[in-house]
């Protein structure tokens, strides 16, 4: 084999050991690979509801609400490309179960519902996606 062939050889080696590695990797839930980060507004359903803009840079943070940026271990019920259903748990923060279903890269319908700080909450909202994050996003 000539330079150039053992050249090319060792490239196409390097190839395959990182796309190896990328491999162990898991992808996360199928309905949350679509959306795009950067600023969401939450729009609560029904009387009273209120409006809050968060700064999203972690998709999983939509499965979540209520409970921030905590560190939660979550459990997927079910997964699809447009709906996932997850249970998780905050240890002393609380626990949670959030339905979430994509309407587009941009728009997702949210039920969520289980105790956050000793308090039961749940509620349904609309999360649009409104531009990328800025000074005015609010963490949650």
């Amino acid at each position: 084999m000539d330079r150039t062939g053992r050249k090319a050889w060792r490239v196409a080696a390097a190839v395959v050991v990182l796309l190896g590695a990328g491999a162990a990797v898991a992808p996360g839930p199928k309905a949350l690979q679509g959306l795009e980060t950067g600023e969401w507004e939450l729009r609560g359903r029904g009387e009273g509801a209120e409006v809050r803009r968060l700064c999203i840079t972690d998709l999983r943070q939509l499965l979540q609400v209520q409970h921030g940026k905590a560190q939660c271990r979550s459990f997927i019920v079910s997964d699809a490309p447009h709906d996932l259903s997850v249970s998780y748990d905050c240890a002393a923060a609380g626990t949670g179960r959030t339905d979430l279903r994509v309407e587009t890269a941009r728009l997702v319908q949210i039920r969520s519902q289980g105790v956050a700080d000793g308090a039961p909450f749940a509620f349904a909202a609309e999360g649009r996606r409104i531009g990328a994050c800025g000074a005015a996003s609010s963490a949650p």
